[in-house]
């Protein structure tokens, strides 16, 4: 059982910037692919980005050129960086990874974009 941890979220004014970290309690290499989504208020929980063990990448339009995934075998960690965000971007972000047969979700962390 793969425990999966995040921090990073916090309170930030507009055009700001925050980067999250999901951390692995165990290898990340069995997963075929991680990912953050986010889920704001009222909403349905939606894919943020995605990356690939051979780093292949895939963002939600909404912040293609804004946010970037990234991950580090070594310490077993994906990270979010999060540029020029806005109100919108408000929720709480969720990482999550798939292996064949199981899909495991950290407990969130609240992001809020407010002035």
């Amino acid at each position: 059982q793969v425990q999966l941890v995040e921090s990073g979220g916090g309170l930030v004014q507009p055009g700001g910037s925050l980067r999250l970290a999901c951390a692995a309690s165990g290898s990340i290499s069995g997963f075929y692919v991680m990912g953050w989504y986010r889920q704001a208020p009222g909403k349905e929980r939606e894919l943020v980005a995605s990356i690939t063990p051979t780093g292949r990448t895939n963002y939600a339009d909404s912040v293609k050129g804004r946010f970037t995934i990234s991950r580090n075998s070594a310490i077993n960690t994906v990270y979010l960086q999060m540029n020029s965000l806005k109100p919108e971007d408000t929720a709480v972000y969720y990482c999550n990874g798939k292996q064949v047969g199981n899909t495991y979700w950290g407990q969130g962390t609240q992001v809020t974009v407010s002035a």
